[in-house]
């Protein structure tokens, strides 16, 4: 539940930041009369968001044993990839974000209504599609059967909506570099346990070799029904009987992306605090009027 959380929190704080900066530009130039069709935009992104997550859940329940472990597999891994880019772009560009948004806005604004639905659809939808996807391959990995994942990636999103409003109105100090470092790193964790799980499914749908070879068995020792095993498979995706192709990836996809991700780069090197969203482009001078 906790890593569906922290993805929930991660990417729906994202997309709360881009929103806030978007909304916030349009009353700071007086041009509510773009707001509709800002908020129409964010609307369809997160419905694509739903239908894409419900897409996968239902349309998987129809394939063969092998074939949804082949999707859920092949899924797994392109979720992963995404997931990767994403913590290592918003660390790289997220101190120049307000300034591209403002840009692709301003020729939105010049080209009309059309053209800044498109903008707000596309700023938001990527957020939106990465969410659902990577959701969606964490809860098949835990595989528990309930919907603790789900109501922990639905609290996660609330926590971000409300942190981005929070944003938005000047009442939140927090250091957004450090927050996204932290939850970054931690997403690379979660993202291996993903990456390994899925590397499972590819050897149960026989893509890939060596189900039987296990690297270790620890059933005895850590019962997975256990409070500490279902811990352990829902933040890190543990499995006590892992093949030794799944520690393999693991280790050569957590240790040299987590260094990387890590290294005294991009965010490492900034300095002091931010104050307010108005330092990140996500708060206006003053509030809008209702």
């Amino acid at each position: 539940m906790f890593a569906n959380y922290l993805i929930g929190l991660r990417e729906g704080l994202e997309a709360s930041l881009v929103v806030c900066i978007l909304i916030a530009y349009l009353v700071k130039t007086d041009r509510r009369d773009a707001l509709k069709p800002v908020w129409t935009g964010i609307a369809v992104a997160v419905v694509l968001a739903l239908g894409f997550g419900c897409a996968l859940e239902f349309g998987s329940q129809e394939l063969t044993f092998e074939a949804q472990e082949a999707l859920g597999g092949s899924l797994s891994l392109i979720a992963v990839g995404l997931v990767t880019w994403m913590v290592f772009w918003m660390r790289r560009t997220a101190r120049h974000l307000k300034a591209e948004l403002h840009g692709k806005l301003d020729a939105a604004l010049r080209m009309g209504t059309g053209a800044l639905v498109a903008t707000a659809f596309l700023a938001v939808g990527r957020e939106g599609l990465e969410t659902a996807l990577f959701v969606w391959t964490s809860v098949r990995a835990a595989g528990d059967g309930t919907p603790r994942p789900l109501i922990g990636a639905a609290l996660g999103i609330a926590t971000a909506v409300v942190l981005g409003w929070l944003f938005y109105r000047g009442a939140l100090r927090i250091n957004l570099a450090k927050f996204f470092t932290w939850t970054g790193g931690m997403l690379v964790v979660v993202a291996a346990g993903v990456l390994a799980y899925g590397f499972h499914d590819l050897q149960e749908a026989r893509w890939v070799p060596g189900l039987s070879n296990k690297a270790f068995d620890i059933s005895d020792t850590i019962d997975p029904s256990s409070w500490y095993g279902t811990l352990l498979k829902g933040v890190f995706n543990f499995q006590p009987d892992p093949t030794v192709l799944q520690v393999t990836v693991w280790l050569l996809y957590l240790v040299p992306t987590l260094a990387l991700f890590l290294a005294p780069v991009g965010f490492a090197s900034g300095k002091g605090k931010v104050k307010g969203p108005d330092e990140q482009g996500t708060r206006p001078s003053k509030a809008p009027q209702a």
